[in-house]
């Protein structure tokens, strides 16, 4: 612990002469931040302990956040800032020649998620922490995180892997006493005890080591701090049977190697589940040995311990605790079953099919045979108990049952093996109720809730926008770290023109400092003045990408015909990640690159359109980008979007949303209004009938400037090779534009007109984006976790 500038320099000079042996001057760079990484980790090591034993004191109900995805970006700005140190050790350093921005820069985003829903969890740590909530997230420790996209001269993604543990990782610390032995495949012996009650032994299992590495998540302005628990496979000390001792290695590395591993194959679906039950399993058995330190027996684990599955990845959480009540510590099946669902908790974050995971029986069975019957069980129960209340209608039991058709049904088994199932905004919420989920609605319509997602403040505008975060504290005061509902008094002064002036400065200056950033990633040189348009996340059909840059070709088109026409400059960025198996998406991002070099090379049309792909999409990437953005891209098909994480960022940042009223999309059109964001496309209620007649070959054909978009596909503009994005236009033509492209394209056309008339305005345009800032005090995510703890978990703040 340091307290002064001066003691936080001999202490880092003592560190660096500890482990490595050598001065400030001839360490290298990246010693340094690792130094200074784990000096700032010790520092909240005490608020960690008094943490962990104020939980202890006040026998708080605790939390365990299980998701797959944790995307935390980089941790030191974060961490010094939440200390209430980052000015200490940015002038200590500065003492002695160290740059602080060198060894931020240094640091790699953890690479332990692909999208939103790793964000999203990142972010919820954050706030837990900041309001005194005990809720500890869980999680694998990926050696190769997604993958570290980079393009090639062809335009093409080129997947290589994310190499963020290669300066190691400081802020974790190895706990390898809390070892967990995972077992996986073999059979079952069963036999009877004493009172006739059938057990059940897993022998001739595969072995495998699960070891925990934690991080600390700090609160800001609190001594608060949670555990991120993520877990490492190793080999046992248990020799593998019938397997080349080679292969068994393998087998256990690459339990960690990837987030989401193709699962297009046999092999890639064994491995999925292995991943999920192997963090799932490991956390459980962590969680109930924690427990009986202070608790004589599991019987009120309930009331004590709250497990939130984020998404179907997770629920195999449910069956590992029934089997540990149960095979471990004698539990009956109906005592078991109720303590389980008294404890899990289910966040769905897909209204889509193909989203909503399916795992082939036989495969479970084959890999877990325990979980394989107890799943069965459930299963059998559950259509006993909907067959009793609905007797004269089997096709309620099929339609709910968990598994159907030699699949396991996981979000239906997350339903029924939790007390708490909620949407993460209110449209998607509703979808579930009425549509999705509609049956298991009727059977259990008290478990469903929305909880309207949100992101910290803090990582998202105070830390990584310094500039609006400066002039925000001389408009409304410095209040903001300690509450960020204070954001809403900038609602006074919406209408000052001082104060619309001056955001624009600080967006002009954010501008700029992405400019410089694309010009080093992509060597573009883009005008700062333009208009910088923006859709950043990940490819996906439903998102609609594709509706964007049939716009860009449209105007492109249109330069072209007529050099004269009269536009506002334009920037449009893109960022984004294909799955390294998505043949469609990953042809989308070679079209927008295909369509960068050919439009930024065009000085025809060069001084007016520039088309931006920026690679390999990141936490730090959009630190960068969000606070540069004049309009935000949410331009997803209405309905299919559960929520989104990105447009809250943006709109933090005062940009204005041009989307459809699709996930939260809606509640942002419901608090800024009308005149504050651009609204347009077909509606979630409007789509079902208009799909029943919709036919896009007739847009394709009636709309000269679409046709003429679309033809350029296969003609030759955008390559010479004229069949590389054919599967795009079969795709709007031949396969009738599954995401209703062509049916909103018209729409999407003037809605973009609208936001070229509107930025004319720069005054009114600044209001419109000081509105957005001062309405985004909502999708806090603040405010989310307070509605998780109070509503869900029914838990309360640690005093410390």
């Amino acid at each position: 612990m340091f307290k002064n500038k001066q003691e936080f320099k001999k202490r880092f000079l003592e560190k660096l002469v500890e482990t490595y042996g050598t001065t400030a001057e001839e360490t290298h760079r990246i010693e340094k931040y690792l130094v200074l990484g784990e000096m700032v980790r010790d520092y909240a090591s005490l608020n960690w302990k008094d943490s962990k034993k104020a939980t202890v004191k006040q026998d708080a109900k605790q939390v365990y956040y299980f998701s797959m995805e944790f995307l935390l970006g980089k941790s030191l700005i974060n961490n010094l800032n939440a200390l209430g140190i980052y000015d200490l050790v940015k002038n200590g350093l500065k003492d002695l020649g160290i740059q602080l921005e060198d060894l931020i820069r240094t640091e790699r985003d953890a690479a332990l998620g692909n999208g939103g829903l790793g964000r999203l969890a990142a972010c919820f740590m954050d706030s837990a922490a900041t309001l005194n909530y005990p809720i500890h997230g869980n999680c694998i420790r990926y050696q190769y995180g997604l993958f570290r996209q980079m393009i090639d001269e062809k335009g093409d993604q080129v997947e290589v892997p994310d190499m963020w543990l290669r300066y190691e990782n400081p802020w974790e610390i190895r706990k390898a006493k809390h070892i967990v032995d995972i077992k996986f495949y073999g059979q079952l012996e069963m036999d009877a005890d004493e009172n006739g009650n059938l057990r059940f032994r897993h022998v001739n299992a595969q072995h495998i080591f699960a070891v925990p590495y934690d991080m600390p998540m700090i609160g800001c302005n609190t001594k608060m701090t949670n555990t991120l628990r993520l877990w490492s496979a190793e080999p046992a000390d248990v020799s593998p049977k019938d397997m080349d001792y080679r292969k068994y290695l393998a087998e256990v590395s690459e339990i960690c190697m990837n987030v989401y591993p193709d699962d297009s194959t046999q092999e890639g679906k064994y491995l999925r589940l292995k991943q999920q039950y192997f963090f799932v399993a490991a956390g459980i058995n962590g969680i109930l040995r924690y427990h009986l330190k202070s608790n004589p027996n599991l019987d009120n684990l309930g009331e004590k311990i709250a497990i939130q599955l984020n998404d179907t990845h997770p629920v195999l959480a449910i069956p590992e605790l029934m089997r540990v009540l149960m095979d471990d510590y004698n539990y009956t099946w109906d005592k078991a079953q109720r303590i389980t669902v008294d404890v899990m908790a289910y966040t769905n974050h897909t209204v889509m099919a193909e989203a909503l995971e399916k795992w082939p029986f036989e495969y479970i069975q084959v890999l877990l045979p325990r979980i394989a019957m107890i799943i069965q069980e459930i299963d059998s129960r559950f259509c006993g108990y909907v067959n009793a209340k609905y007797p004269n209608k089997p096709e309620m039991v099929n339609a709910v049952r968990i598994i159907s058709d030699g699949m396991v049904n996981m979000a239906r088994l997350a339903i029924v093996g939790s007390h708490s199932i909620n949407g993460v905004a209110k449209l998607h919420t509703e979808i579930l109720k009425k549509d999705v989920f509609a049956d298991f609605y009727r059977l259990f319509p008290n478990r469903f809730s929305s909880k309207t997602n949100g992101v910290t403040p803090r990582r998202w505008m105070l830390y990584n926008n310094p500039e609006l975060k400066e002039m925000l504290e001389k408009t409304i005061g410095k209040s903001l770290e300690k509450d960020f509902n204070h954001l809403s008094k900038l609602m006074k002064y919406v209408d000052d023109k001082k104060v619309q002036k001056e955001f624009l400065k600080v967006k002009q200056k954010r501008k700029d400092i992405l400019v410089d950033y694309i010009k080093e990633a992509t060597g573009a040189s883009v005008n700062p003045e333009s208009i910088f348009d923006v859709q950043a996340k990940r490819l996906h059909a439903y998102k609609r990408q594709l509706l964007n840059v049939l716009h860009i070709i449209y105007l492109y088109q249109t330069l072209k015909e007529n050099p004269n026409y009269e536009m506002t400059p334009r920037t449009f960025i893109f960022a984004a990640k294909a799955a390294s198996s998505y043949t469609f998406a990953k042809k989308v991002i070679k079209l927008i690159n295909c369509l960068s070099k050919k439009i930024n090379n065009d000085p025809d049309v060069n001084e007016k359109l520039k088309v931006v792909f920026l690679p390999n999409y990141s936490v730090s990437l959009s630190e960068v980008l969000m606070p540069a953005s004049d309009v935000s891209e949410q331009i997803s098909t209405a309905g299919k979007e559960a929520s989104g994480t990105g447009n809250m960022k943006f709109m933090m940042n005062g940009a204005i949303t041009l989307g459809t009223l699709d996930g939260a999309n809606v509640e942002i059109d419901e608090l800024v209004g009308r005149e504050n964001d651009v609204i347009f496309g077909l509606t979630e209620e409007e789509i079902p009938a208009f799909k029943a007649h919709y036919r896009a070959w007739d847009y394709y054909t009636n709309d000269m400037h679409l046709h003429r978009a679309i033809d350029s596909l296969i003609d030759g503009t955008w390559s010479k090779h004229t069949d590389d994005f054919k599967i795009i236009y079969d795709e709007l033509l031949f396969k009738n534009d599954e995401y209703l492209v062509l049916a909103d394209f018209d729409a999407y056309v003037k809605a973009q007109k609208e936001i070229e008339a509107r930025y004319q305005d720069r005054n009114g345009w600044a209001k419109s984006c000081l509105i957005n800032i001062a309405k985004s005090v909502y999708f806090s995510s603040d405010r989310t976790i307070d509605e998780y703890a109070k509503e869900i978990w029914k838990i309360k703040p640690v005093k410390i």
